[in-house]
């Protein structure tokens, strides 16, 4: 059984319009875009980060947003709802905020004896905010109080037409079973960040998701280090799971697979992280390109949709 997996690093997914995912994300939820940068195999697509004050893992939400992507179409084989933990008692508040701003799917609901409030991204993304005892500090510069803003992942919600193998991937990756609610199964890792729970949930009627626009594209784990990764990467492989190498990601390193019920996972480090080539108090407000493509820039500058804040 691996040790070093620390919960949930970062979540990906597609969308449709920059401006509009940007708005949504530091508008709507409060968030802070930590970087701005271009998807490493589509130069001509932005990459977005949504987090804390400076990225922490177990914090941030990031987009491929491709202009005009078709809607994807959720279903068994991916991680269909991201869960954001809010403070005790502020659910009631964040409906009314959510509604004011035109937010869809809004629907309160028990999630293993907390309150959750369901609600649609912008391209119908899955969404929930968990009530929780979360130490974390919020960033508070999105117009959202600390009193009620974001602090970082809850959870994540796979839906699979088969659970066991997954279950047995979790568990050889340091996850436990906590409890079952209805169809769904969680599992906590033990000695991470508070984004330490993943859900499973039995769908085995579900037509198969079809990736597009609002679709999670991956779910990554953190792990502290690079020589934690390569201890990751070995355990893995050995296992019988096809890994990629390792992948120079700029503010983490990455590895990649598909897990047996379709759901591509990363294990990204902790390091070096998102200041790494900004100061904190201007992250995300200028384009950062990776080296390989910083002779694109005056192309993109000019491709890019501008993203007004």
């Amino acid at each position: 059984m691996l040790t070093q997996i620390r919960g949930i690093h970062h979540v990906t997914s597609l969308a449709s319009d920059a401006q509009e995912n940007n708005a949504f994300f530091t508008k709507v939820l409060g968030l802070r875009r930590v970087k701005k940068t271009v998807n490493f195999d589509a130069p001509d697509v932005y990459h977005l980060y949504y987090g804390d004050e400076v990225g922490t893992p177990g914090t941030v939400m990031t987009y491929f947003p491709f202009p005009n992507a078709a809607r994807g179409t959720r279903g068994a084989g991916e991680v269909d709802v991201t869960r954001f933990s809010i403070p005790k008692g502020t659910a009631e508040a964040w409906a009314d905020r959510l509604a004011s701003a035109g937010v869809e799917g809004i629907a309160r609901s028990q999630l293993f004896g907390d309150t959750a409030l369901a609600f649609s991204g912008p391209d119908g993304d899955g969404f929930e905010l968990v009530e929780a005892d979360d130490p974390r500090t919020p960033w508070t510069g999105g117009g959202v109080g600390s009193d009620m803003a974001i602090r970082g992942f809850h959870s994540a919600r796979l839906r699979l037409k088969k659970t066991a193998a997954t279950e047995e991937l979790l568990a050889f990756m340091g996850y436990e079973k906590r409890a079952t609610d209805g169809a769904l199964t969680r599992f906590t890792v033990a000695g991470g960040n508070p984004a330490d729970a993943i859900d499973l949930e039995h769908a085995p009627e579900a037509a198969p998701a079809r990736q597009g626009a609002g679709s999670v594209h991956h779910i990554a784990f953190a792990v502290d280090d690079r020589a934690a990764q390569l201890e990751v990467q070995k355990a893995l492989t050995e296992a019988g799971h096809r890994i990629t190498p390792v992948i120079d990601r700029d503010y983490f390193w990455a590895i990649y697979f598909r897990t047996p019920g379709g759901v591509l996972f990363e294990v990204a480090t902790n390091e070096p992280g998102f200041d790494s080539d900004e100061d904190r108090a201007h992250l995300g407000q200028s384009l950062r390109l990776p080296t390989q493509h910083e002779h694109l820039r005056a192309r993109l500058e000019q491709h890019l949709q501008p993203i007004e804040d």
